[in-house]
């Protein structure tokens, strides 16, 4: 024994209490964590739903553009009107558009943004409706609502200045612009997800070393696979805890829980050794 250094089963009990100690401090943080971060994810997912109805309203509002050109090409608008097609595209417009207010992420002015392009919507169903007594005038300006290209500001595109299409784009750039923001901020915060979870798993590892270091230079002896289990099934929780996608509570724990098993199988031989020598 080195002088001055504590016997080697207490510098094992020390280790073991370590490596044990950082598996629950990580199961505790994650704990927090997952309870701090739930209503931040359950509000990402609403705002992805909100993009993809978007999205949808926007594929419906080139359907009822492509029903304007087809009444455009007869000729016939006073007689036959602007279609049904055109009537249910619209209609289905506005039905996902009042679908993606309930996930709106980005607050007052998302929810300003949605009713400017409803009032768009009304503005080319109303022009629409005019073109049966106005003729081809009044079908171009309910497509020219439609399909308007945005002002620009030098190269760039000015949102909200475009026809209805292009006001849906805006939208479901500035509903991805907040919902990434959920899924970076508070609970969700990279930097703070990586200051909690990799700490422990750094030091979880250093024990990890120390104690192999100890077991080949003082028992003679290369270290089981449960050292090096442990902090692998730690590390397989504590790294997704940092990205967008965290595991999911019946994995984190029941993984965690087998990382303390492992860990403290890890150091059971060479402790026993002391209590039962080999003769």
């Amino acid at each position: 024994m080195t002088a001055g250094w504590p016997h080697t089963v207490v510098l094992l009990r020390w280790l073991r209490a370590g490596v044990l100690g950082m598996v629950a401090v990580t199961a505790l943080l994650y704990l927090v964590v997952a309870n701090g971060a739930e209503e931040q994810i359950a509000a990402a997912d609403r705002t992805t739903t909100a993009i993809r109805h978007i999205g949808a309203a926007y594929v419906q509002a080139g359907e009822a553009d492509t029903a304007l050109k087809a009444v455009s090409r007869t000729g016939a608008i006073d007689l036959i009107g602007t279609s049904g097609d055109f009537a249910n595209a619209t209609a289905r417009v506005s039905s996902h558009l009042t679908s993606a207010t309930e996930g709106n992420a980005a607050g007052e002015q998302g929810l300003s943004h949605i009713q400017f392009v409803q009032g768009q919507l009304t503005t080319c169903v109303q022009s629409a409706n005019t073109a049966v007594l106005d003729g081809r005038p009044g079908l171009d300006r309910a497509r020219d609502a439609l399909d308007d290209e945005p002002e620009y500001d030098g190269r760039n595109p000015v949102p909200f200045t475009g026809g209805l299409k292009q006001s849906l784009m805006d939208l479901k750039a500035l509903e991805a612009e907040a919902r990434d923001h959920q899924r970076s901020s508070g609970w969700r915060d990279p930097g703070l997800l990586r200051a909690l979870f990799l700490g422990p798993l750094a030091l979880m590892l250093l024990l990890a070393g120390v104690t192999g270091h100890l077991i080949v230079h003082r028992f003679r002896r290369y270290p089981g696979p449960a050292l090096v289990l442990a902090p692998l099934a730690t590390t397989s929780i504590s790294i997704p805890m940092c990205t967008i996608n965290p595991p999911n509570v019946a994995i984190a724990l029941p993984v965690l829980a087998a990382a303390g098993a492992l860990g403290y199988l890890a150091y059971r031989p060479r402790l026993a050794e002391y209590r039962f020598p080999r003769p």
